[in-house]
């Protein structure tokens, strides 16, 4: 069976070469990631081009991600090497200090000393050094080290949701998604989300005129809000790291599965990431807990799961894509496919949603189960948007899905969907829609003559988003 699970990999110094991305593209790569926590706006935009570039030379159809930063509050720059923060000690938070040692951390926070209590605990980095707040004056904050280790660079300083006074998403925010907006990103992901009202704020235009608005689940106030920023979003990520970190690590599995079963619900791709193959920063090999970290994932309905800074900064980014790419499909083969069917009849949420909708889930769950029952071996979708492969998706079928569509960026867009192949759609007149679908994939060698597929559509005078056509075809 061929991989139904997505990949996205994190572009960064290690994985800029031409030739590495293109050897990552080979290894199974449908989503670049370009993370704008770090670097100048004109640096992620050129590696926005560049990658749109290969991908064209390549003949290949990549998704790009846009990450937003958010309101992520950094330390300020430590000397090379670093300094090492012992338990026990004191240190001082001072905002806008310009450097960091092992007395004084310098904050980029201006606000910090309004939203600190005595009592907090901060987390830094990935949160295996933690400092708990003493006191708090005029001009600092003073800390304990309560687990201490070696800080370097500029990590990041993990103050609690409901401290920090900082809106989602950020006035940088918005001014770096209008940048990646006119440049026709096809996706932007949303940091430290609390609220469905952050989504709104993004303000871009619907996808797919608009990018598809992937909410970064991270923070207590978005768990605490999860139904609500899932139908606002058109995508989620389970974002382990400052998750684990304000939820507490023994709440992460937890969680992780439901903030998925919750997605499937709603219909809406989920990616998991964060540490999925830490190890092979450095290693050639991931740990074997790593592995069944993703298989996991897989297993518990992951849309698409995400390499960090395993392909951004590792030894070898190829390396870390195709060992993703082998476990991806060595899970997908063992995957419960007709047991996921059937818990999802249970899961679906069809409350206070509109006839469309309902149309569609009706239509896409129909085509599961004839699809099944007739043992086709592909369903073709053709969609404007992308709603209906989406939904078909969520059914995890156990055969391929071909997603048609005349929209450019909607076929980038479906890079995310979970079994999704997406192609463009041919230039078909009225009557012969589906019968034409049938005969591109034929030709494009998806399927063969004598096979049976199912076909789903909607009607060409139909401009809402619902799916009202089904169709069972033998392939001539």
């Amino acid at each position: 069976m061929a991989r139904r699970t997505k990949i996205i990999a994190t572009i960064g110094p290690a994985s800029d070469d031409p030739s590495i991305l293109r050897q990552m593209i080979d290894a199974g790569v449908d989503v670049f990631r370009i993370g704008l926590a770090h670097g100048s706006l004109s640096d992620a935009v050129e590696r926005y081009r560049h990658i749109r570039q290969i991908a064209a030379e390549e003949g290949r159809v990549v998704g790009i991600l846009a990450d937003l930063p958010g309101p992520k509050v950094r330390l300020a720059q430590f000397e090379d090497g670093g300094v090492a923060l012992v338990a026990g000690s004191t240190v001082a938070l001072r905002p806008g200090d310009p450097t960091s040692n092992a007395t004084s951390l310098g904050v980029d926070y201006a606000d910090l000393l309004t939203d600190l209590q005595p009592g907090d605990q901060l987390a830094v980095g990935d949160g295996t050094v933690r400092i708990q707040v003493t006191s708090v004056d005029r001009t600092s904050a003073k800390a304990e080290v309560t687990y201490g280790g070696l800080v370097q660079g500029r990590p990041g300083l993990h103050i609690p949701s409901d401290r920090l006074g900082l809106a989602t998403p950020t006035a940088e925010d918005l001014y770096k998604l209008d940048a990646f907006v006119e440049e026709g990103v096809d996706m932007v992901a949303v940091s430290f989300v609390r609220s469905a009202h952050d989504i709104r704020r993004v303000g871009t235009e619907p996808y797919p005129r608009g990018p598809l608005v992937v909410a970064k689940i991270e923070t207590r106030s978005a768990v605490e809000n999860l139904e609500g920023i899932i139908e606002a979003s058109g995508a989620v990520m389970v974002a382990r790291g400052d998750l684990g970190i304000e939820m507490g690590i023994e709440e992460l599995p937890h969680l992780q599965k439901r903030i998925i079963r919750d997605c499937i619900a709603f219909g809406r791709p989920v990616i998991t990431a964060t540490q999925m193959l830490e190890s092979m920063i450095t290693a050639a090999t991931p740990t074997r807990a790593e592995v069944s970290d993703v298989a996991n994932a897989i297993f518990d309905g992951s849309s698409a799961v995400m390499l960090s800074a395993e392909s951004a900064i590792g030894a070898s980014p190829v390396n870390s894509v195709a060992t993703m790419a082998r476990i991806c499909e060595r899970a997908d083969a063992e995957f419960d496919y007709d047991g996921w069917a059937r818990r999802l009849q249970a899961l679906r949420r069809l409350n206070n949603v509109d006839d469309d909708t309902r149309l569609t889930d009706a239509m896409t769950g129909a085509a599961w189960r004839a699809a099944t029952e007739m043992g086709a071996t592909a369903v073709l979708c053709i969609s404007e948007s992308g709603f209906t492969v989406r939904s078909i998706a969520r059914f995890r079928p156990s055969m391929p899905i071909y997603g048609f569509s005349p929209n450019p960026r909607t076929e980038r867009q479906l890079t995310l969907s979970w079994g999704t192949t997406p192609l463009v759609a041919p230039d078909l007149v009225e009557g012969d829609l589906m019968n034409g679908l049938v005969v591109a994939a034929r030709d494009a060698g998806h399927i063969r003559s004598g096979e049976f597929v199912a076909v789903l559509a909607g009607a060409r005078q139909n401009r809402a988003r619902a799916t009202d056509q089904l169709r069972l075809v033998k392939v001539p």
